[in-house]
């Protein structure tokens, strides 16, 4: 398992804040994911954004992957399939939730948003006790 950097955890958590501030300030618009996607594919004419967002997303990634990455980023032996039957749970979650982590933990807390930090504890406990049932009670290791 790689070793944690925080520089490289700051600079990401800096960028992400960031761009969602800005994000806000010149477009008026709240940095989550699924929300931005979910319009996206909506092909709206003026929505011409969300799509630079995302392929600023992807573009912002592989630069770091393929050229300022200190070391590889540590390969995943997750099934492919789970991989995906994993994000379209989550994009159902996420539109059964009203947001995404992204959207309520770092554009919601950030502007004091009570429905915001009542889902990013919901998260964090059911996150919490996925691990717990996943390696205590199943005993299984990912």
């Amino acid at each position: 398992m790689a070793e944690f950097n925080w520089l490289t955890a700051l600079g990401g958590g800096l960028l992400i804040g960031l761009s969602a501030t800005l994000l806000l300030a010149f477009n008026g618009r709240i940095a989550g994911i699924s929300g931005i996607v979910n319009s996206a594919i909506t092909f709206k004419k003026d929505e011409i954004w969300r799509w630079t967002f995302i392929l600023g997303m992807l573009l912002g990634g592989a630069i770091y992957e393929y050229g300022l990455a200190f070391e590889p980023t540590p390969k995943s032996t997750f099934a492919p399939w789970a991989a995906i039957a994993g994000g379209f749970l989550v994009g159902f979650g996420t539109r059964m939730g009203g947001g995404c982590t992204s959207g309520h933990g770092v554009c919601g807390l950030g502007r004091l948003s009570l429905r915001s930090l009542v889902a990013v504890l919901i998260f964090l406990i059911a996150a919490i006790l996925t691990v717990f049932i996943v390696r205590r009670v199943l005993g299984l290791t990912l």
